[in-house]
């Protein structure tokens, strides 16, 4: 902005106070109007505001709109082919291949843009645990993006360090920086690029944080699992005994919201690891849903939303008193809250605990409502329902989604940041569970007595209450029955929820269409399965379902 109008910005007098002595000319960036370096959050929100990036709203947050992009660009990210790695990734639809030379053509391009421009720079670590943390680097144009990153990310908290920090791996987050399909061989002018010869990732052209935060969690499910820990597309909590519970699920599924327990200690939201000492966060923040909060039910996170700090996307407000409206979706249904963990009471300021899951368990949104609410899983199925990752796609997670969910498989509850094969990721994960006795489980957050439109989503307070049985271990005693088409165990009682809930046929005015709807699902996971047969062995195929004789 200075560039244009010569105003002296808030900030520009400390811009390079907390500048690192690897400066940005090792990036190929130069020529450059000024750099902002490692600012805290008050800094950022006088730039942001000066900038007319966002408004300061009623509770102290940054609102933010992101434009055209309000959710993550699904079909938009690629990975340079190169010999280093060509050979361990799993390219597909969620892992697109880019030749170096489109790759190079790009970056030139980004680096001769940005020159005369203002950018601001986080240096900062991914990874909780210092023994495994990996120290990054996040480049923007914009100053609510560097909040952004300051906010999701582990911060570096003495000059000495800020002076000495070399990542090890570089995001430069574009917002009006266009791609040419014609010339770089990409779907639109949209595209997130990870290079990992270079070490560099490129986020161009689209305002929506997550793919900052994504890219790094998917630079991290690459690189992590080669070092023998598995990466997970999880939240994460720790009873006063230590025992861990990891939530695996999409976005839409409770994670978040299922983890914030207040009897609990939240190790983090969204993005873990599980390495031979304990479960670590890769963040330092929470990206939250926040579409339909209320104090009532989710006090924790409706708290965050009215904090200095917190920075919400494309929540609707009220310009005159700055009173925000969760309610409202005219923007989108994926309104997002980014606010440091540490605004969580219960959470764990280390971020870390040295000790393993005595439970995992897989979230599921089945918006079909034939799903039982909570079973419980053998090794084998475990590793079927991993793979198979089945949930529904709630509407604004991505862009183009209408209001009714669709049925979605997404390996590993997380395919679009798995670089791996499925089964890489399966076989560590059974590998862990084994070694450290973990009980697994599979928890239906979606419907109940018909599908989305007829029936009802389940009762937060009975999923609640299962989760409670769960971890206090009152399941482990109680009788179970078969499921007809999975085979899994299903609990014929739970402490403080009606045996009735426990069976979802009982919510079905048609016990006929009930067994159809159910037998009709089972034929989708037969037929989404068939994708990793060349990968998996033969004994985690026979733990699908097997289809009803009706």
């Amino acid at each position: 902005m200075s560039k244009y109008l010569k105003f002296e910005t808030p900030a520009q007098k400390q811009a390079a106070n907390l500048k690192s002595e690897y400066g940005l000319a090792n990036h190929g960036l130069v020529h450059l109007e000024r750099v902002y370096w490692n600012l805290p959050a008050p800094a950022l929100y006088e730039e942001a505001v000066f900038r007319n990036e966002g408004k300061i709203v009623n509770g102290g947050a940054l609102l933010v709109n992101t434009g055209k992009w309000t959710a993550r660009a699904a079909n938009e990210k690629y990975f340079v082919q190169e010999d280093t790695t060509s050979d361990k990734i799993d390219w597909g639809k969620n892992n697109r291949p880019l030749t170096p030379e489109k790759f190079d053509g790009i970056f030139s391009r980004l680096q001769a843009f940005l020159q005369g421009e203002e950018l601001f720079v986080q240096d900062v670590f991914a990874g909780a645990d210092p023994d495994y943390q990996m120290p990054i680097r996040i480049i923007t144009d914009t100053a609510w993006q560097s909040l952004f990153a300051r906010n999701m990310f582990m911060t570096i908290n003495t000059l000495e360090k800020c002076k000495t920090h070399i990542p090890d791996f570089t995001v430069i987050a574009s917002p009006s920086f266009k791609l040419d399909p014609r010339i770089d061989g990409t779907n639109s002018e949209t595209a997130i690029v990870i290079d990992f010869s270079k070490r560099l990732a490129i986020v161009a052209n689209t305002q929506y944080a997550g793919e900052i935060k994504k890219s790094i969690f998917t630079i991290m499910n690459f690189l992590m699992p080669l070092q023998d820990i598995m990466s997970m597309h999880c939240s994460a909590n720790v009873g006063k005994k230590g025992d861990v519970a990891l939530f695996f699920g999409l976005s839409g599924t409770g994670k978040t919201t299922l983890s914030a327990d207040p009897n609990r200690s939240l190790i983090g939201d969204d993005e873990h690891a599980w390495s031979d000492e304990g479960v670590y966060n890769y963040e330092g923040g929470c990206y939250a849903k926040v579409i339909r909060l209320s104090a009532e039910s989710e006090p924790e996170i409706y708290e965050c939303t009215h904090k200095f700090g917190t920075i919400l996307e494309n929540v609707v407000f009220d310009p005159t008193s700055r009173k925000i409206d969760l309610d409202d979706d005219q923007v989108t249904e994926n309104t997002r809250a980014s606010y440091p963990l540490e605004f969580i009471p219960n959470a764990i300021p280390e971020k870390m605990v040295k000790s393993h899951p005595k439970n995992v368990i897989f979230l599921t949104c089945d918006a079909q409502g034939v799903m039982p609410p909570i079973a419980r899983l053998n090794m084998n199925q475990a590793i079927y329902h991993f793979i198979s990752g089945y949930t529904s796609k709630i509407a604004g997670t991505e862009l183009g989604l209408g209001i009714e969910p669709e049925i979605a498989f997404s390996a590993c509850f997380g395919a679009p940041f798995m670089v791996h094969h499925p089964y890489y990721y399966a076989d560590l994960l059974r590998r862990k569970i084994e070694n450290h006795g973990a009980k697994v489980w599979l928890v239906n957050t979606g419907w109940v007595g018909g599908k989305f439109g007829v029936g009802k989503r389940i009762s937060i307070r009975h999923t609640r209450n299962m989760l409670n049985a769960v971890l206090d271990g009152e399941l482990d005693n109680v009788k179970y029955r078969k499921d007809k088409v999975f085979n899994f165990d299903i609990p014929k009682t739970c402490p403080n929820v009606p045996d009735d809930v426990l069976d979802p046929s009982n919510a079905w005015g048609n016990k006929e269409e009930y067994w159809m709807k159910y037998d009709a699902l089972a034929s989708r996971y037969i037929e989404n399965f068939k994708v990793f047969l060349d990968g998996c062995p033969e004994d985690i195929m026979n733990a699908g379902p097997k289809r009803i004789k009706l």
